[in-house]
């Protein structure tokens, strides 16, 4: 029996810097933190997991550089208990970073990044011979070169990773970044035939679907189950899982809904945004991982989210899955997903 998650893709090194407000161009601003950790998809899945569960399986295929950051984050695949032995390193560039940006007064990120390594990598890089993981997590779309651009008779190697895992026994997920959204649009059009899941955030779906869900700055949950809706129909998901500060929704591949508000997070307990939607696919994926209900799912997705909500780098709130629901739970959940609503 398959079991455990396997991440595949990003690993960076965050440099996780909390100013006290976040200055005008040309300004300046006192700095209250300044925390290396690591980041990109590849690691906050595997932290957040292990730490979720240190009883899971967690592995990664990855790319660093050879490099004191490439070191580090080695150590810190070796410090959890993650399977790395098909993280590579190379001496060609460097090491990805990013400056991760958070303001103390509006709890607001704001990330500067380098890639390196990050553009070197290529569906070559994944080997998934032997291994007995139940999921492929990867990431990230739209910052690789070379994974963004076609590969071996797919559009792009992302399309081709995903179908090399599938063969290989494993279901998948995507996660994505910061992009425009026909950026977004292009690349995971290809890729869609080749997911079982999909979590992504409002403003991503509607990226993926063609569809404005997040009109003015409100999320229009209508509209992100119809973009969801959708995307389903041009992919093989069994599901769509769609999150936004309020709430979440997930639309399964029989037509059902659910709708979750988000955990009502006391101001003062923020420390800085810097992962939680990673946080909240970690959160999914493990419920889904142990064949929860959807929405058991949703509500640890949330309360998973929460508790990043705690800690300025992306992985430092997280807790195990239990401390996280009581943690939601003490705070209280939202009344309703809707932003009208009054929590």
């Amino acid at each position: 029996m398959r079991r455990g998650i396997l991440t595949g893709g990003t690993w960076c090194l965050d440099r996780n810097i909390m100013v006290v407000t976040w200055p005008a161009e040309n300004g300046r601003a006192d700095i209250l933190e300044n925390i290396p950790c690591g980041g990109g998809s590849g690691y906050n899945m595997a932290v957040n997991i292990k730490t979720l569960d240190p009883a899971m399986p967690v592995g990664t295929i990855a790319l660093v550089g050879a490099d004191a950051d490439g070191a580090f984050l080695v150590g810190e695949a070796e410090r959890y208990g993650i399977e790395h032995s098909r993280m590579q390193t190379t001496d060609k560039a460097p090491t990805d970073y990013t400056l991760a940006f958070a303001s103390a007064d509006k709890g607001l990120r704001t990330h500067m990044s380098q890639f390196g390594v990050a553009n070197l990598l290529t569906p070559d890089h994944f080997d998934f011979s032997g291994l007995t993981h139940k999921l492929l997590h990867l990431g990230l779309p739209g910052i690789h070169a070379l994974m963004d651009g076609p590969w071996g008779g797919f559009e792009n190697g992302w399309a081709a990773t995903l179908d090399k895992a599938r063969r290989a026994g494993l279901a998948t997920n995507m996660e994505l970044t910061s992009i425009e959204a026909e950026r977004i649009n292009a690349l995971m059009r290809p890729c869609l035939p080749h997911l079982d899941l999909l979590i992504v955030n409002d403003h991503e779906i509607g990226g993926i679907a063609g569809i404005e869900t997040v009109p003015g700055g409100e999320t229009d949950i209508d509209a992100c189950v119809a973009a969801a809706r959708a995307v389903m129909e041009r992919g093989a998901m069994a599901l769509v899982a769609v999150h936004f500060p309020r709430g979440g929704v997930v639309v399964t591949r029989d037509g059902g809904v659910t709708v979750r508000p988000s955990v009502r997070v006391p101001q003062e307990a923020i420390a800085g945004a810097n992962g939680a939607g990673d946080a909240f696919a970690a959160g999914f994926l493990y419920g889904w991982h142990e064949g929860w209900p959807v929405a058991d799912s949703l509500a640890l997705a949330h309360a998973t989210a929460a508790a990043s909500l705690r800690d300025i780098t992306t992985t430092g709130g997280i807790l195990p899955w239990r401390e996280a629901l009581d943690l939601a739970n003490r705070w209280g959940w939202r009344e309703d997903a809707r932003p009208s609503a009054v929590a």
